[in-house]
């Protein structure tokens, strides 16, 4: 028997299926949210659900949620004439979802060959049970 696709597999089974058509509405809705808004808004927000052609959009904070509510009435022409039946946008602060989405890997710090030896130097003219000593020479032996 031939491996099958996993769009085939969830269009296949009835729940599955809706769940499939469900998650395949919001992801065009989510991109046409990203070509309509303001792309500092469309980076801390975005298409939560779609049910009864109200939009929920689910913000990082409570100032994009803010501002996403002043545009709605605009928002909401531009979903439609984006083909989106869209007839109401609902904002939620959600903060946790920042958080959880858009971590970002840690990015070590560089310096360079004479700050490193400068740093060092300072940090040896420091108490020894100094915190800034402890963090001068984290830094010291983590840069590249």
């Amino acid at each position: 028997m031939a491996a099958r696709s996993l769009d085939a597999y969830l269009n296949s089974a009835g729940d599955l299926a809706r769940l499939s058509a469900h998650a395949g509405r919001l992801v065009k809705l989510q991109r046409v949210f990203e070509q309509i808004a303001p792309s500092y808004l469309a980076a801390s927000s975005h298409v939560a659900n779609f049910k009864l052609g109200k939009v929920v959009i689910h913000a990082d904070s409570g100032a994009v949620a803010a501002k996403l509510r002043q545009m709605l009435p605009s928002l909401v022409d531009e979903f439609s004439l984006k083909g989106a039946e869209v007839t109401e946008i609902q904002v939620k602060v959600q903060p946790g979802h920042a958080a959880s989405q858009h971590k970002k890997a840690g990015v070590a710090a560089s310096v360079g060959a004479s700050a490193k030896s400068d740093l060092s130097r300072l940090a040896g003219e420091l108490p020894a049970d100094s915190p800034l000593k402890e963090a001068l020479e984290r830094l010291v032996k983590r840069s590249r």
